[in-house]
C-alpha cells in the first residue's frame, strides 16, 4: 500500500511540476508545418487557448489516475492506462506549443489536478459502469471544447490546429472505448454540472 501511494504521489508531482516527457511515442502533429506569422495580440490569444487545453490534459491525467485507482476490472484498468498514455502525449504537445508561442502554463495547475483527481476517485466509487460513463461523457465534452478552440485559432496557425485535431480524434477513440466496455449514460443533471465546471475552468485558465 505504501509503495503504491508513493508511486501515485510521484505520478501527480510529475504531471503538475515536471516538464512533460519528450520525445513522445508519436510525432508532434504539425511539427513539419511552417510557423505562422502572428502579431503579439493573436500570439497571446493562441498561447492562452493552448494553456486552456494544457490544463485540460492536466485534469485528464488526474481523472484517469483516480478512476484507475478505484477500478477493480483488469480490462478496464488497462484501457484507462492506455488512454492515459495518449493524454500524456497531449500534455507534452500542448506544453511544447505554449513554449513556441512564448506563453506560460496555468498558475493553478495544482488546483486543477487535485480537483480532477478527487472527481475521478469519486466516479470510480460508483462502480465501473458509472466510472466509464463519466469517462465517456468527459471525452464527448472535451471533443466539443476542442472543436470550439479550433474555430477560435488564427486561420494561418496550422501547427496549433494540427495538435488540437489529433487530440480531438484521440478523445473520440477514448469515448468509444468506454462505451464498448459498458459505460452507462449519465443523468442529464450530472452532464450539465460537468459542463458548468468545465466552463469555469476554461475561462479561468485562459487568464491564469
Amino acid at each position: 500500500m505504501l509503495d503504491r501511494f508513493i508511486a501515485e504521489f510521484d505520478k501527480a508531482l510529475r504531471a503538475v511540476f515536471v516538464p512533460a516527457p519528450t520525445p513522445t511515442l508519436r510525432p508532434v502533429p504539425g511539427a513539419e508545418l511552417a510557423e505562422a506569422e502572428l502579431d503579439e495580440s493573436r500570439r497571446k490569444h493562441t498561447a492562452a487557448l493552448m494553456r486552456v487545453n494544457h490544463c485540460g490534459e492536466i485534469c485528464a491525467q488526474a481523472l484517469y489516475q483516480g478512476q484507475s485507482l478505484t477500478s477493480h476490472d483488469p480490462t478496464i484498468k488497462n484501457a484507462l492506462q492506455r488512454a492515459a498514455q495518449e493524454e500524456t502525449e497531449h500534455l507534452a504537445w500542448t506544453e511544447r506549443r505554449i513554449a513556441e508561442l512564448g506563453g506560460r502554463k496555468s498558475f493553478l495547475n495544482p488546483l486543477w489536478y487535485g480537483g480532477a483527481l478527487a472527481i475521478g476517485v469519486l466516479a470510480g466509487k460508483f462502480g465501473d459502469a458509472w466510472n466509464l460513463g463519466f469517462l465517456a461523457e468527459t471525452e464527448k465534452q472535451v471533443e466539443a471544447h476542442i472543436e470550439n478552440h479550433k474555430a477560435r485559432l488564427p486561420q494561418e496557425d496550422r501547427r496549433s490546429w494540427a495538435i488540437l485535431e489529433q487530440m480531438r480524434l484521440d478523445e473520440i477513440g477514448h469515448a468509444r472505448t468506454a462505451q464498448r466496455l459498458g459505460a452507462r449514460e449519465l443523468p442529464a443533471p450530472v452532464k450539465q454540472a460537468m459542463l458548468l465546471a468545465a466552463k469555469a475552468m476554461t475561462r479561468t485558465a485562459y487568464y491564469f
